[in-house]
């Protein structure tokens, strides 16, 4: 009897840790630093910059650290129709991919949550961008040579800071390219038994 129940919390604790795990990888921008670290040593041209490379690396980092804060703010529903759609969070509610929306936009409604989340993910990839040879080379290139402790020791500990904050405050949001859980559906009022 007593092994049962040490199972059972043994697997709620593996369960939660796995979720946290998911929530993790979720909120992280992978996506986006894939994009980056494919295109920044072609850009940078592998950290021996003109004005020109400085400039379209600059656009790269801008644009990859919108990406990072606009993901947070997407979400993802179940249509009437029984397809997966996907939406942004606005002060009023949802705004939908399609005319298909879910029945409870109010449920969808930006929160604090969503900015906290924006805000670690974006800094997330700015350590990751910022603190790459290539860019190093490139933009600061005497920061190298210096500081080669804080370009080490950085990218972990935010990656560990913001880790933390993900899994202590896991988001809800199941935005673009993630679909939405059974559970999500049926707390938000949008699926097509209802």
């Amino acid at each position: 009897m007593a092994k049962s129940k040490t199972s059972s919390s043994s697997s709620s604790i593996s369960g939660k840790t796995f979720t946290a795990l998911g929530n993790l990888i979720k909120l992280l921008p992978t996506g986006t630093v894939f994009i980056f670290q494919f295109l920044n040593p072609v850009l940078t041209n592998n950290g021996h910059c003109s004005p020109v490379n400085k400039f379209f690396t600059s656009i790269l980092i801008g644009l990859c650290g919108f990406s990072c804060a606009f993901s947070c703010f997407t979400d993802s529903y179940t249509g009437s129709d029984g397809m997966v759609h996907y939406g942004i969070a606005t002060v009023n509610g949802f705004w939908p991919s399609s005319d298909k929306g879910p029945s409870n936009k109010s449920s969808y409604k930006l929160r604090i949550g969503d900015f906290v989340h924006a805000f670690f993910s974006v800094i997330v990839f700015a350590v990751l961008s910022l603190l790459d040879s290539n860019t190093v080379r490139c933009f600061y290139p005497a920061f190298e040579s210096t500081e080669n402790a804080l370009l080490m020791v950085l990218p972990p500990v935010i990656g560990a800071i913001s880790g933390a904050v993900f899994m202590t405050f896991p988001d809800t949001r199941h935005g673009i390219g993630y679909r939405s859980s059974d559970s999500s559906n049926s707390n938000s009022d949008d699926s097509p038994n209802k």
